[in-house]
């Protein structure tokens, strides 16, 4: 009996940091959906205001909002990142045939569904001469939803400078180019091969290619 009451203690405190580790892990949850319905919120207003949207004539009096996939935090990912030292700069081919500058700032490695996969991350020489967006980096990717489900050029992911060893990639976030909804008028950069994922990447925006009809 005299031990008892140290194991009926024990076991509610166990009881007590389970619930608290249950509450912390569905705030930050609910903390990621709330970003990533933030991003959907601000690319439909980006692409219904007049001065910001890539859309013209008929296809920007016809939008209303972009189809997306269902919000899953699967495809929300803690990357491991190495930043690629005395990395050369080169020219990123575009849409349009010309080039634009950049360099490999580093490469993630993650998991998904049990396979392991390496993703380049690059920074614009042009942009980061922009005051405000110095630790911007660019991931632009491909994968098997490309001519079905998104866009055949692949997709594109906004990104910040990490301060450490990791680096968050939350796919739920990931956005066609504007080329793949106005040709004419915007050039984009091509995803280099190395970025082609062999595995279907179900997140972020979809794409209905009525844009060049």
């Amino acid at each position: 009996m005299l031990n008892a009451k140290p194991s009926l203690i024990m076991k509610k405190l166990t009881v007590i940091l389970l619930l608290i580790s249950t509450f912390a892990f569905s705030q930050s949850e609910k903390k990621q959906i709330a970003e990533i319905r933030k991003f959907q919120k601000d690319l439909n207003d980006g692409y219904t205001n007049k001065k910001e949207t890539p859309l013209r004539g008929d296809n920007y009096t016809k939008f209303t909002k972009h189809p997306f996939f269902p919000i899953d935090l699967k495809y929300r990912i803690n990357a491991q990142f190495a930043k690629t030292e005395n990395a050369v700069p080169f020219d990123l081919p575009t849409s349009s045939g010309k080039t634009k500058p950049y360099k490999e700032y580093g490469k993630a490695t993650f998991a998904l569904n049990g396979v392991t996969y390496i993703l380049s991350i690059y920074q614009s020489l042009d942009l980061v001469k922009t005051p405000g967006y110095e630790d911007y980096l660019f991931l632009p990717f491909r994968d098997e939803t490309n001519g079905t489900d998104t866009y055949g050029g692949g997709k594109y992911l906004d990104l910040r400078i990490p301060k450490g060893k990791e680096i968050v990639i939350d796919f739920n976030q990931s956005y066609q180019p504007y080329c793949a909804y106005n040709a004419y008028d915007y050039s984009c950069p091509i995803v280099p091969e190395e970025n082609f994922l062999p595995v279907k990447i179900e997140a972020g925006v979809k794409y209905e290619d009525v844009y060049h009809h």
